[in-house]
């Protein structure tokens, strides 16, 4: 270790007793009844020392003002080099800040909001390509650029936006738009099973809600059949009473109200009768007297017909 090394971590003596000076420094940078206590100092090298002091601002909690002073080579005057507030050991700090890109989650779109995608997303690829078209990244077309340059105008990014070029017939990009299928990017294999993931952990067979389900949407009323190669697991679901209306749902998920689950009750039947077969009810043979079927006292006529 080199005698310069060892020199610069003991403080210089003049430099480490010019705390008054270092204090005069921090509140001129501050204000006063900001600047707290000395809380110690640090040796940065040759007759270089820093000073800390408490800061009392709020919202800066274990924070310090930091002054940095120094004297020259055989000099008996020291100055201040710089006066800066720093965090300390216990400072609270912001957490470390990450790019847009990465903080967005989905739903935190709104009205009028714009979000785009980067040209070398993963989750598209190009719609079509073509030799005698420009990349899907280009401002305008062939035909565009000659036209400009013929005409000696400026090629601008906003150009294009007024112009509107047909594709050459019989070109690739003329084929796809007369099929409706001509994009600039399509989703790719990446983004098309991103998307089948995230739609099958929200409305998928694992999800609570298809376990109890008495049937799978595959069998449904209610689904939607969508294009495409997800139209092979997925669907859209039009039952307005089930938590997944409006939504795309697997094919093996399912519901309570699936068209074929309802079945109406039937109507309650009566009880069928019971025979009892081992008792014996008696019928008297003849109504008693004050049954009111007979009068109590027998008349002329009922003798004779041999009533009693």
């Amino acid at each position: 270790m080199s005698a310069a090394t060892t020199r610069s971590r003991t403080p210089d003596r003049l430099c480490a007793e010019a705390v008054d000076l270092a204090r005069a420094a921090a509140e001129e940078a501050a204000a006063p009844g900001i600047v707290g206590e000395h809380v110690g100092l640090v040796s940065e090298g040759d007759r270089v020392v820093t000073h800390f002091f408490e800061c009392r601002e709020l919202g800066y909690r274990g924070w310090r003002w930091a002054v940095t002073v120094a004297r020259a080579s055989r000099a008996k005057i020291v100055t201040v080099d710089e006066a800066a507030l720093l965090p300390g050991p216990d400072a609270v700090l912001a957490p470390e800040w990450v790019p847009w890109s990465e903080r967005l989650r989905p739903g935190d779109m709104g009205p009028g909001d714009l979000l785009p995608t980067d040209a070398e997303d993963l989750r598209l690829e190009p719609g079509y390509s073509g030799e005698d078209e420009p990349a899907p990244a280009s401002p305008v077309s062939h035909e565009l650029a000659d036209l400009v340059e013929a005409e000696d105008a400026d090629l601008t990014a906003d150009s294009p936006a007024g112009f509107t070029v047909a594709p050459l017939r019989g070109s690739i990009p003329a084929v796809a738009e007369e099929l409706g299928m001509r994009r600039a990017r399509v989703l790719s294999r990446y983004g098309l099973h991103t998307a089948a993931d995230r739609w099958e952990e929200a409305f998928g067979p694992k999800t609570p809600m298809a376990q109890a389900a008495p049937a799978a949407c595959v069998s449904c009323g209610f689904l939607v059949p969508i294009g495409g190669s997800l139209g092979q697991a997925f669907g859209a679901c039009a039952n307005e009473f089930s938590p997944a209306d409006g939504r795309l749902v697997s094919l093996a998920y399912g519901c309570g109200g699936h068209s074929e689950a309802a079945v109406m009750p039937r109507p309650p039947q009566p009880a069928a009768p019971v025979i009892d077969e081992t008792r014996v009810d008696p019928f008297p043979l003849r109504p008693s007297s004050d049954s009111g079927s007979v009068s109590a006292t027998a008349d002329a006529d009922t003798e004779e017909l041999g009533h009693s």
